[in-house]
């Protein structure tokens, strides 16, 4: 055997066991999205934020802001929201946040 085959195969033996996936129980959710036009659509969002999250984002930055950060959810982080439930979203959270 040859030493790189000792090596690797004392690492596979020594090595411990992966541990298991941490879980964890989280708070229930007691805050809701703010009324307005285009909450029904908005609520995609709270798939992946809570709505304490969104309301803690930065008050009355405008449309582009809201924009910029619902493409950036679709773009880089693959949210499955379809541009006129974009466009929604984006007026519903520019109007109320």
């Amino acid at each position: 055997m040859t030493r790189f085959a000792v090596v690797c195969l004392f690492t596979v033996v020594a090595s411990p066991a992966l541990p298991a996936p941490a879980t964890y129980d989280l708070p229930p959710e007691t805050a809701t999205l703010r009324p307005g036009p285009g909450v029904e659509t908005a609520i995609l969002c709270t798939g992946c934020h809570s709505a304490d999250y969104i309301s803690t984002q930065p008050s009355k930055k405008g449309r582009a802001f809201w924009e910029a950060e619902v493409q950036k959810m679709i773009n880089v982080f693959k949210a499955p929201i379809n541009s006129a439930d974009a466009a929604v979203i984006v007026d519903y959270m520019s109007a109320t946040y």
